[in-house]
């Protein structure tokens, strides 16, 4: 029998780690559910969403809260703002959570957490947003609203991105970040047909659709849990955006090569070149973190792959004997992180404009070490998971004027449903509101 105040008592812990401490969502989530494997599938569906969706909805529930409370969320005990905040989401967004029961139960949060003393606080709060809900809600959706507050989108973050992208397609973008998609998995090719990995998932009852903008990826939906899924463990699918597959269908590549994946975690781009390679040349996916580096070693023994190896290695720190020796080199750089909104939320609660000037140089400092591993002829294929013109389309400009490169061409690289009159130029944004997945930049060199 699910226990829902469990639910909720195991829900409060997470965003506390979150929202007070500092934790990353997708981590602290992941670890959180890890210690109790016996939860129901229903019961890590309900922990999942009301976390996730709390962080999503963040700025608007804030702005709910300050409209209700005398005391603004700011000058609230972390404790109380964290209950209200989660109380808040489940009343408005939550439509199979009675709204009587998220009151009484963040009430009870509040005395299990010692803090009895605030449960008319809470109580007064909640009941009056809940009588009110229908008139919330239609106010939240008014395209009177500014749109920070009606899509729970950082001002400055906003501003920024209607002054880059024109605002019809920063509004499609930010609607499309509140939208719930899908998992993405990539099939082995090397390993199985596409249609022989659709049939063992569908014998699993879980629902596959295709995408019909690139071989080999399939959306997957009704499942428990991923490493169940036979095909998960025999090697056959591989967890990974549609944006992040585009990347390894764009990379040039032949019989033999020699790749060099410089910042690889989690590693699903290399293993999609080792995979297109199938069983020919050499991918080096190298990585700073060692715990990082791990994971892809999991998926390698995983996947059978044998023609690709993992290195600990710092993309700072030049490889002196790497210098002219790849066929390609894949940069898929540290980056804010803004085109990855729809899964890690929490990510616009932090990053900052000066956050994006440091990555954007920590960027440039990384492109000016590794392009020398680039043989003549040879490609450089950079990539970030985010939307700022700042680390992608100056930094490829930069990169061009001051190194021995040259852009390439990327019609016909990306598949059919692709188009965007900057291919001719060598690069692309992908917008999670034009195409069904993450918003991502890529750009494709060649060194003369």
């Amino acid at each position: 029998m699910t226990d829902r105040s469990a639910n909720r008592e195991l829900i409060l812990d997470i965003l506390l780690e979150i929202l007070e401490k500092g934790g990353y969502s997708h981590v602290i989530l992941r670890q959180a559910l890890g210690k109790y494997p016996y939860l129901s599938r229903q019961d890590r569906a309900f922990i999942t969403r009301a976390t996730e969706g709390t962080l999503e909805y963040l700025i608007q529930i804030d702005w709910v809260l300050n409209r209700y409370s005398s005391l603004r969320t700011e000058k609230m005990k972390p404790m109380i703002r964290t209950i209200l905040r989660m109380s808040v989401y489940q009343i408005l967004y939550m439509d199979r959570v009675p709204d009587s029961a998220a009151c009484n139960e963040g009430v009870k949060l509040a005395q299990s957490r010692k803090f009895s003393g605030l449960r008319g606080f809470v109580n007064g709060i909640l009941r009056r947003i809940s009588r009110e809900k229908a008139d919330i809600l239609k106010e939240l959706h008014s395209k009177k609203l500014e749109p920070s507050i009606r899509y729970s989108i950082p001002e400055w973050l906003w501003a920024r991105w209607r002054r880059e992208l024109g605002e019809e397609a920063a509004e499609r973008t930010v609607a499309a970040f509140l939208r719930q998609r899908p998992l993405t998995v990539r099939c082995y090719l090397s390993r199985a047909s596409q249609e022989e990995i659709r049939a063992s998932l569908e014998r699993q009852q879980v629902r596959c659709t295709p995408s019909d903008l690139l071989p080999g990826v399939i959306s997957i939906e009704n499942y428990d849990r991923i490493e169940e899924l036979e095909a998960f463990k025999k090697g056959w699918i591989q967890v990974q955006d549609l944006s992040s597959c585009l990347a390894g269908a764009a990379a040039p590549l032949k019989p033999g090569d020699y790749v060099v994946d410089v910042c690889a975690a989690p590693g699903g781009k290399s293993l999609h070149i080792a995979d297109r390679l199938a069983g020919t040349g050499r991918v080096d996916a190298r990585d700073v973190s060692p715990a990082k580096a791990a994971l892809i070693e999991e998926s390698i023994v995983r996947t059978g792959l044998s023609n690709i190896q993992v290195k600990v290695r710092d993309a700072l720190v030049p490889d002196i004997d790497g210098r002219e020796q790849a066929d390609l080199v894949l940069a898929d750089l540290p980056c804010s992180g803004l085109g990855i909104l729809g899964k890690k939320p929490d990510i616009k609660l932090h990053i900052t404009p000066e956050g994006i000037e440091a990555l954007a140089k920590l960027q440039r400092e990384i492109l000016g070490v590794i392009w020398q591993y680039v043989k003549p002829g040879g490609y450089l294929l950079y990539s970030t998971c985010t939307i700022s013109q700042r680390e992608n389309q100056e930094n490829a400009a930069w990169f061009l004027e001051n190194h021995p490169f040259q852009p390439v061409d990327l019609g016909g690289r990306l598949g059919e449903g692709i188009d965007s009159p900057t291919l001719k130029e060598g690069w692309i944004q992908l917008l999670p509101g034009d195409y069904p997945c993450d918003g991502f930049f890529l750009a494709l060199f060649q060194r003369r």
